[in-house]
């Protein structure tokens, strides 16, 4: 009896597979997938991209003819992103996207693991050289974050929320996400404690006074006690809520930078820009990749923009006095 139910099983088993590896996904069975990968993601960001990208890939596959989901649909897309035309690296994204709603499928029983595995060797496209990135030098720092009036309420806020995008290395979601509980003394230092950063790392960053400073200036302002440090203002300069977005992060520095001539800066080249400034002030490489939380170090050099300097060689300032034999 137990091997008849067993050779069954195999039988059913078998057909579902061979059922999925010949028709094509419905709009449920897609939508489903997608759920299933966004379940997966920690980062609000990596879940906003993602999304975005399945989307857009769903939107095209129902649009075409439909084809059973194989690595042939899946170059025909990696073609029609190319004619649209995107970015390599936005390209790139869409298809890590594609993989990932495949992998999906394949899990619900919806393709067979050999489509999965033709899917997978779809590469990319490469990239020719490497974007500059944008740094702000100290002076360049200095007019940002003087360019805050700390007279008002929202003045206050902004100035603490600059204080830790530059002078702590934090990235917008995580000044938008920050709590009062995680600001603790270590090693009588003031730090952030356990900040849960991307892809679930975390580490413990350090707080410079003056940005201590400014973070108990806006919270004795706002009568903030409890819960996350930053709230949102309304116009009239009353708070709201108990939190805000990371697009309000973005606004402020947008219009900060404006104000300080500075342009074209975006949140993250603060978080660059503290990388360079440690470096420059003679911080040690792997410190600084502490403080930013990178797993790799080679990321924190592309951060800080690491260049070999020849005319300064490090091994220039190491000398021996070669004996006789």
């Amino acid at each position: 009896m137990e091997a008849a139910k067993e050779a069954a099983f195999m039988r059913k088993q078998n057909c579902r597979r061979s059922n999925a590896k010949s028709r094509a996904l419905t709009l449920p069975e897609l939508d489903q997938s997608k759920t299933s990968v966004l379940n997966t993601l920690c980062s609000l960001q990596s879940r906003r991209s993602y999304q975005h990208a399945m989307e857009e890939f769903i939107s095209w596959y129902c649009s075409e003819p439909r084809l059973a989901l194989n690595r042939v649909v899946v170059q025909r897309y990696r073609m029609h992103l190319e004619g649209v035309p995107l970015a390599p690296a936005t390209i790139n994204l869409r298809l890590a996207a594609v993989r990932r709603l495949a992998y999906e499928a394949s899990d619900n029983g919806l393709l067979s693991p050999e489509l999965v595995a033709g899917i997978r060797r779809v590469k990319g496209v490469k990239r020719l050289g490497h974007p500059v990135g944008n740094w702000l030098t100290s002076e360049e720092g200095q007019r940002l974050v003087g360019a805050v009036r700390t007279d008002t309420l929202r003045g206050k806020r902004d100035a603490a929320m600059l204080g830790l995008l530059l002078g702590c290395g934090l990235r917008r979601s995580e000044v938008a996400e920050l709590r009062i509980e995680r600001i603790q003394q270590r090693d009588a230092h003031w730090a952030i404690v356990d900040l849960v950063g991307k892809a679930g790392h975390v580490r413990t960053v350090p707080m410079p006074g003056w940005v201590k400073n400014a973070i108990d200036d806006w919270m004795s302002a706002a009568s903030v006690s409890d819960g996350r440090v930053f709230r949102a203002i309304r116009k009239n300069g009353a708070l709201w809520g108990s939190g805000m977005t990371q697009n309000v992060v973005w606004y402020v520095v947008k219009s900060c930078a404006k104000r300080a001539g500075i342009e074209k800066l975006a949140p993250h080249d603060l978080r660059r820009s503290c990388a360079r400034l440690c470096h420059t002030a003679g911080g040690e490489i792997e410190q600084i990749q502490f403080l930013l939380g990178h797993a790799s170090v080679q990321t924190t050099e592309l951060y800080i923009g690491c260049k070999q300097k020849l005319s300064q060689a490090v091994n220039d300032r190491i000398e021996f006095r070669l004996g006789t034999a």
